[in-house]
């Protein structure tokens, strides 16, 4: 069953994720993104090695290794005592081909794979394209679309919503998205400032729990981001400011000077997971699917396992090697990860960041010390943070699905 045009909205990580795949396949494609661009702002930058396994199948990995930064240790850190619990992705090893993290920016990867799909003629790439609506019905999906004052109709086999928190793809499928918002927003700042330097022993990606104000520090190529909790009662302009900026900095490391910075975002964070992935001849993946806090890199990372799962199904279809009804095990394979893996991680990393009670911080530090101490204690602890279990449950899925 050879397949006609699949409709993408959203340029981000996912939708052009699945387009690469799709249109290696001989399947024509079209992209459609609301801005003028691509995103350049820093967004997510953690890979994890089961996502780096899948860009080595893909083709990908030499360029993004080279454009990186590997990233072997991850430390839990109690900001007041200065306990440390050091984890060696190495223990992976035999489980993937990249026992470590890779921090490679989000914009750098859209940039490459933008640059990749110009060389197939049968895939368009559409900016200042806002989707408006979309209608199915047997034969085919119509995805309506505003391009300044005119709005165009694209037909296509099949429609993939990849178009973010705000799908207007699911809210034009129906689709609740059910979860809630944190009253705090995150606050994420990145200065050239090398935190190694005045930290010793500080490893590139650091998980730093306080029971006043917890911190995440992440080394990427040329800069260290910093993400900080708000508080509910700050405004915007107030955390934004040079020196509430500067204080929050000079609370990880007291410096004589002001601290430069490079970037700064405040953005809302929510745990959400739409009702459905699939409503007929339209689906969902990444954060139009489901949306988490980033406490752990799950978020952009999860997106890509979908944008894979869904692409590759949509490959056998129009190959002749699956019926119509293999597409209905993309939803019971992936919507059980978002929930029981995904969300269900990143809620409990956050709980762990910001517990207040100082005893209770202490026994959770500990314990966190005691499985990093022991091989098979810490391989088992990071078998889950880095999404091996998460995909290999899905894997268990699909196969009772067959």
């Amino acid at each position: 069953m050879a397949l006609g045009k699949i409709l993408v909205a959203g340029a981000g990580p996912v939708g052009l994720t699945a387009a690469l795949v799709l249109a290696r396949a001989g399947i024509p494609v079209a992209i459609f993104e609301r801005a003028t661009e691509l995103a350049e702002d820093l967004r997510a930058s953690t890979w994890h090695p089961p996502t780096l396994d899948m860009m080595g199948e893909l083709g990908l990995i030499d360029e993004m290794l080279a454009d990186g930064l590997i990233a072997r240790y991850t430390q839990h850190r109690d900001r007041q005592t200065g306990s440390i619990a050091q984890f060696d992705m190495e223990l992976l090893r035999g489980e993937t081909d990249h026992p470590y993290r890779l921090q490679y920016e989000q914009f750098k990867y859209t940039r490459l794979l933008a640059q990749k799909l110009r060389a197939f003629p049968h895939v368009s790439l559409i900016f200042n394209a806002t989707v408006v609506g979309a209608e199915q019905d047997a034969s085919g999906v119509q995805l309506k679309v505003s391009l300044g004052k005119e709005v165009e109709s694209h037909t296509g086999s099949y429609l993939l919503g990849a178009d973010g928190t705000r799908s207007t793809v699911r809210d034009t499928a129906g689709i609740a998205f059910d979860g809630f918002t944190y009253p705090e927003r995150f606050y994420s700042v990145s200065t050239r400032f090398d935190f190694s330097s005045a930290l010793a022993g500080l490893c590139d990606v650091n998980y730093v729990a306080d029971v006043n104000e917890w911190c995440v520090l992440l080394r990427v190529p040329g800069t260290w981001r910093c993400l900080f909790p708000t508080r509910a009662e700050e405004s915007d302009e107030a955390v934004l400011s040079d020196e509430a900026t500067d204080a929050r900095l000079q609370g990880v490391v007291p410096r004589q000077e002001r601290y430069q910075t490079v970037h700064r975002t405040i953005y809302r964070v929510h745990q959400r997971i739409a009702a459905r992935y699939r409503a007929g001849r339209i689906f969902l993946a990444g954060d139009a699917a489901h949306v988490n806090n980033p406490l752990g890199g799950m978020g952009m990372n999860g997106g890509l396992h979908d944008a894979l799962s869904l692409a590759r199904k949509l490959v056998a279809l129009h190959r002749g090697e699956a019926e119509e009804r293999l597409l209905e095990r993309y939803e019971r394979e992936r919507r059980p990860i978002a929930i029981d893996f995904i969300n269900a991680s990143t809620a409990r990393n956050k709980k762990l960041l910001e517990e207040r009670d100082p005893e209770a911080r202490r026994r959770a530090q500990e314990e966190l010390c005691r499985m990093a101490a022991d091989p098979v204690t810490a391989k088992q602890f990071l078998m889950q943070s880095s999404m091996i279990e998460a995909l290999r449950a899905a894997e268990r899925i699909e196969r009772e699905a067959a």
